[in-house]
């Protein structure tokens, strides 16, 4: 049989060692009335939206349709190779 047990209620006996083992911890403290009601439950405090969130000035995914070289020359440049790509085709503004 467990000591402590959510199946069953607790006898008086052993509320007052729970409760002795909660005091004698001076790294945990109970908190009391007034932080709980401060609190906010782990439900709320993750609820977010779904995805990143949405930029003013996002880009839009495009199909563009390269010479393998052209994307090698880029790919070779490093990881970042998209946002040099970006960069090249803002520069020319046709």
């Amino acid at each position: 049989m467990t000591k402590f047990s959510a199946d069953r209620p607790l006898t008086p006996a052993e509320e007052a060692e729970v409760q002795r083992m909660i005091a004698s911890d001076p790294d945990n403290p109970e908190i009391t009335d007034e932080q709980a009601r401060g609190r906010t439950s782990f439900a709320e405090a993750m609820k977010r939206g779904r995805g990143r969130p949405k930029l003013d000035n996002a880009r839009q995914a495009v199909t563009l349709r390269l010479d393998p070289e052209t994307i090698a020359r880029f790919q070779a440049t490093g990881e970042d190779w998209r946002s040099r790509m970006v960069e090249v085709l803002d520069k020319a503004r046709v």
